[in-house]
């Protein structure tokens, strides 16, 4: 083959640092916007963003060059500052330091997207812990429970 060719999408998920809640409905869209931008500024592509106050969702179409890690480094570290500067009362919040990256396949997108548009409604009846745990087995992530949350 004489070119390269690549249909990459991941699902990211990350919470505030000990889960505190300060991703409330009042500022969430400004948020959800500005780490559109910044995907977008990264070469990637936002397919969806959503949330509630403590963790993030993000479906994003990346290029080959870019890895989980350093997609969620750039994100996390630009946003982290911009709230920082952008949001009164917001001078301690902070990101994980971890995050969940998980392949999306094209079939899959849709689902992916109307699961993260329905974050508000979902977390009703689930814990952000219960649901990454989920995702962590139904993608069969293994882990350690003594780092998972810390």
């Amino acid at each position: 083959m004489a070119n390269t060719y690549t249909s990459l999408h991941y699902h990211l998920v990350f919470s505030t640092r000990n889960r505190e809640r300060w991703l409330s409905p009042e500022i969430e869209d400004r948020i959800w916007s500005y780490l559109a931008g910044i995907v977008r500024e990264n070469r990637l592509k936002p397919i969806q963003i959503g949330g509630v106050d403590d963790h993030v969702h993000l479906l994003l179409g990346s290029p080959p060059t870019l890895a989980p890690s350093r997609i969620a480094q750039l994100i996390k570290g630009a946003s982290s500052t911009w709230i920082h500067r952008n949001f009164n009362g917001m001078d301690r919040f902070a990101w994980q330091d971890g995050y969940g990256a998980f392949t999306v396949s094209r079939s899959s997108l849709d689902h992916v997207v109307d699961y993260i548009q329905n974050q508000r409604e979902h977390h009703r009846l689930r814990s952000f812990q219960e649901e990454y745990l989920a995702l962590l087995h139904k993608h069969g992530v293994e882990y350690d429970e003594r780092y998972l949350w810390d």
